[in-house]
């Protein structure tokens, strides 16, 4: 009911058991901790927590806004209601390098399964538009270095994320993504990859999992899973997605209202009463109320009786 019923531990285990070259597995983006449970409810193996959206849901632009109280408070509340791994964005670790060990045990504390820390100077932008600026290998790596030094459970997953091949290219992104590696880096999220061939030259030239970003209206093209797994993915994330489609569905809503004076053309369309109760278990609540609550006082029927001989007694 309340939590998960999986250990931090065992959901990190099961992340890096999951992490396979060419698995390609699939980690739609989590907004909030209800939409997780659909999530687990459909079969999927993982869950991802994006810094745009969390960004986006304070109604701010993902430039570095949020911090690091904000990000691990929202990932604690996401990775408590599903017994799936939760891998979330760390932006650019919130600051220096101590900055960066410190996020790392926040977001231990918060019971999340890993993150990912990338390149860019701070404040940061989203990785699919122009104009981005990337540190140097020495800073890069620094943070990397950082992330896997705080660490206390070796299982937490650290990710490199490079934003490089924008500004850069290909080759040095990957040479930017070997030095991540060798300053430990657990798995590589290269950054607005332009076609699958891409993918394929990093999956080819990196010896650890990567990560492909399947987010819309961005510099890569929306592969399938399957063109994701024979180029040698082991992680696809579709980070926006869930909240891009809840919010064009709360639009068109609100028109309705404003237009037609009522929501009644889109009742078909919602989640119902009984599912939404479904999805948070409100049967298991009540029965566990009841299971505690629902038993009699002793001596609670002679209460007059028992008034009456205090009386007497006074």
């Amino acid at each position: 009911m309340l939590y998960s019923t999986k250990t931090p531990a065992s959901k990190r285990e099961d992340l890096r058991a999951l992490l396979r070259p060419g698995a390609a597995q699939p980690f739609p983006g989590a907004f909030t901790p209800l939409s997780v449970r659909m999530i687990q409810e459909q079969g999927f193996p993982g869950v991802y927590i994006s810094g745009a959206v969390l960004a986006n849901e304070l109604g701010l632009p993902d430039i570095g806004l949020t911090t690091l109280t904000e990000v691990a408070a929202r990932g604690a509340q996401i990775a408590r209601t599903t017994d799936l791994p939760c891998l979330i964005d760390a932006d650019t670790g919130f600051g220096e390098p101590m900055n960066v060990a410190r996020t790392i045990q926040e977001l231990e504390d918060a019971g999340l399964a890993g993150c990912h820390i990338e390149d860019q100077v701070n404040p940061k932008r989203c990785g699919h538009l122009d104009g981005k600026a990337t540190v140097d290998t020495a800073t890069a790596v620094q943070r990397i270095r950082a992330a896997v030094d705080a660490r206390r459970d070796p299982d937490f997953l650290v990710m490199a994320r490079t934003d490089l091949r924008a500004g850069a290219g290909l080759d040095a992104a990957i040479e930017r993504m070997r030095a991540l590696v060798d300053a430990g880096a657990d798995a590589i999220f290269p950054e607005a990859m332009a076609d699958l061939s891409e993918f394929e030259a990093v999956c080819r030239a990196i010896d650890v999992p990567v990560l492909a970003n399947m987010t819309e209206f961005g510099k890569s093209p929306l592969f399938t899973r399957e063109q994701l797994a024979q180029a040698g993915v082991a992680l696809v994330i579709y980070p926006v997605t869930l909240l891009r489609t809840a919010m064009g569905a709360i639009e068109r809503v609100l028109q309705s209202i404003r237009v037609e004076g009522s929501q009644a053309s889109h009742v078909d369309e919602m989640l119902t009463r009984a599912r939404l109760y479904d999805l948070v278990d409100y049967e298991a609540y009540s029965s566990f109320d009841a299971g505690i609550f629902d038993f009699e006082v002793p001596g609670a029927n002679d209460s007059d009786v028992n008034d009456d001989d205090h009386r007497s007694e006074s």
